[in-house]
């Protein structure tokens, strides 16, 4: 009988975190992590580096440019 009993436990924990999970609080969970807030302009730059470094090999492997000499596409 002690099945029945346990399995009914689990079911209400359940339904609490299916439906009660809005109380999260993200500052708090940001802090932990500790992901700071960082400006557009920092994530501008950033990407603005990675795109000139790839922007590097895209020079030198162009489209369309294949290694083993095969038409690019499906078979």
């Amino acid at each position: 009988m002690g099945r029945g009993r346990a399995k009914a436990k689990q079911v209400k924990v359940a339904r609490q975190l299916k439906y009660n999970s809005g109380g999260t609080d993200l500052d708090r969970l940001r802090d932990e992590l500790g992901v700071g807030d960082s400006s557009s302009d920092d994530a501008d730059d950033l990407n603005d580096e990675l795109a000139d470094r790839y922007a590097d090999y895209a020079d030198d492997y162009g489209a369309g440019d294949d290694d083993d000499g095969r038409p690019s596409g499906r078979r």
